[in-house]
């Protein structure tokens, strides 16, 4: 089993405003540093580039239980499996992201991968709660 922490943080956005932005693949660029060069889908496929290199990414479909997780496939690692929520939480949304410690990552690649979702989920909401 890999060691897992959950990211939680509360959004000032009604849940389906939310939800409707962010299941929308090209809207993670605008969000997750990482794909910060934007996302295409080329044959079927969606592809980003990354730091690490040209990644090919599968979504969730779009659903009615705030379902948005992904697989991440970059050149030479095994597939990484991102499971990521969007709940109502009264008039705002809560956003918890399940970050899984990837073979081999030492203590300080951890905690530096945490703080990337950090500020990602900090930039999601921002964009969210500016409208």
């Amino acid at each position: 089993m890999l060691d897992a922490r959950a990211i939680s943080i509360a959004i000032a956005c009604p849940y389906e405003r939310a939800y409707a932005f962010a299941h929308v693949p090209e809207n993670f660029a605008s969000w997750a540093a990482g794909l910060s060069n934007g996302l295409r889908c080329v044959d079927g496929a969606w592809r980003g580039d990354t730091p690490a290199g040209e990644a090919i990414m599968r979504f969730s479909p779009r659903n009615d239980h705030g379902v948005l997780d992904h697989h991440v496939l970059l050149p030479g690692r095994p597939e990484i499996y991102i499971p990521l929520r969007m709940i109502a939480n009264g008039a705002g949304t809560e956003v918890v992201f399940t970050l899984f410690r990837q073979p081999g990552m030492d203590d300080a690649a951890w905690e530096a991968d945490e703080q990337l979702v950090r500020r990602d989920l900090e930039t999601l909401r921002t964009l969210l709660e500016k409208g």
